[in-house]
């Protein structure tokens, strides 16, 4: 039995010879998450809110937080890709664009983890040109000793290490978002 049944349920069956170590529980979770909340919505009282909720990591993270914000607020989500464009260089693009119009608001992304800050730049500069109000970062997890690029983070809910996460919204081969805590796995 993995230490992930003990703790949280049934494991998924799709890869069940992987083993999880529970980082953060459902309830640690659901506390930073009211915590940020609670954040957001003093920064953001009488503002034009729209939170950017990144596709798909941070689907999870982004509708418990929308419902512990407590000033109005407007979601939209955008899916972003990596891709090689040679042996060295690796490009983004995104591939699912915002549905509402972001000029004059205030943006705040939403993200599920933040390693390199790669594509957070990439994303900040191409929201930028659209002309909000503003942009501001709110991640459930940053690896700050990873970052390449300098990336502002607003709102963040755990420093994490390096280690490969699942977990509310994290996955491994698509697999493993559903679980309600996040764990660390060998791959």
């Amino acid at each position: 039995m993995s230490q992930a049944t003990a703790a949280a349920g049934p494991v998924p069956e799709a890869l069940p010879n992987i083993e999880f170590r529970v980082l953060l529980d459902s309830a640690t979770l659901l506390h930073r998450v009211r915590e940020l909340g609670t954040l957001i919505s003093r920064d953001y009282s009488g503002k034009d809110l729209v939170m950017v909720a990144i596709l798909k990591g941070a689907q999870i993270f982004a509708c418990d937080l929308l419902r512990e914000v407590s000033v109005p607020v407007v979601i939209d989500f955008i899916s972003i890709s990596r891709y090689k464009r040679s042996s060295e260089t690796t490009g983004v693009r995104i591939t699912r664009e915002l549905e509402i119009d972001i000029r004059g608001r205030d943006v705040l992304i939403i993200e599920d983890i933040v390693d390199t800050g790669l594509t957070l730049d990439f994303l900040t500069r191409r929201l930028k040109q659209r002309e909000p109000a503003s942009v501001a970062i709110c991640t459930l997890l940053d690896r700050p000793d990873l970052r390449l690029a300098e990336i502002p983070m607003r709102y963040v809910g755990f420093n994490v290490s390096e280690e490969f996460l699942v977990g509310y919204g994290l996955d491994y081969r698509e697999q493993y978002r559903n679980l309600p805590f996040i764990a660390a796995i060998e791959v």
